[in-house]
């Protein structure tokens, strides 16, 4: 073998051997809990292509539709959205990632969806919209929409830290007939293969999303509930105590994180 020829199978070897080593660096990476790693870096390149893509994301259509909302007039008051805060790009810029959060007034945890049925049933006096319809989903796709790229950091001090052990405590609960805690897949078997999914560290910060195996957009309590019919244990209602709690700790374990809306995922 000539020398050229000896020098270029060392150089392909070397560089078979560096995609190798990334491979598993990769790999280590996304198995990895010591820092957070969001959803997307999970999906496979077809769902983040289409997350990405500003047109086909499915679930820009909620984000417009919650535009028209913002802009409707509701309720005996005849107000909207808009009446009172405006422009939501300046008005609830960096909103969302401060949610869910310990109200005051209430002297309870509140979330977005909490906090969007509140304005409306106490200033606009209209109906509260249901947890989970369309309305809601848009609304509160919209709101996050406007913090786009803003590190989740909700507030844990105070009266809020109850809440946050609250939540770490049925996060690392055991429950159903398969005997599972949510610790054990998403920080035990993060980035292992679970049939044909991935999975991932379980973040919350492109909530709501677009899940293609819903086709449709589902919320943070929602997937709270199809991952306790997973396991084979009995869901909460949308809303309830326990998940608001677990919200509140899956955001501030997910701190440093950007929020991602919206995001797609399967």
């Amino acid at each position: 073998m000539s020398s050229t020829h000896f020098i270029g199978a060392f150089l392909a070897v070397e560089m078979l051997a560096a995609v190798v080593l990334t491979a598993h660096a990769q790999e280590r990476q996304l198995t990895s809990g010591a820092f957070p790693l969001s959803g997307y870096h999970y999906m496979g390149t077809q769902i983040q292509e289409l997350q990405d893509d500003e047109f086909l994301n499915p679930g820009r259509f909620a984000v417009d539709h919650g535009l028209e909302l913002w802009l409707e007039s509701d309720g005996s008051e005849g107000l909207s959205c808009h009446s009172c805060h405006g422009d939501a790009s300046v008005s609830m810029s960096g909103v969302a990632a401060r949610y869910p959060q310990f109200d005051e007034n209430r002297r309870s945890l509140v979330n977005l969806e909490g906090r969007i049925n509140e304005m409306r049933t106490e200033f606009m006096k209209a109906e509260p919209l249901e947890l989970e319809s369309e309305e809601m989903l848009a609304l509160a796709a919209y709101l996050t929409f406007q913090s786009l790229g803003e590190v989740m950091d909700v507030d844990v001090s105070g009266e809020a830290a109850r809440y946050l052990e609250e939540g770490r405590e049925y996060y690392m609960q055991r429950r159903g007939q398969l005997d599972l805690a949510c610790s054990q897949c998403h920080d035990e078997r993060a980035g292992m293969m679970l049939r044909g999914d991935r999975i991932s560290q379980g973040h919350v910060n492109g909530f709501p999303v677009y899940r293609l195996i819903w086709r449709s957009m589902g919320s943070r309590h929602r997937m709270f509930r199809w991952c306790n019919w997973a396991v084979r244990a009995e869901p909460r209602e949308l809303g309830s105590d326990e998940y608001l709690s677990l919200e509140l700790y899956l955001a501030w374990r997910g701190r440093g994180l950007n929020i991602e809306s919206p995001a797609v995922r399967p």
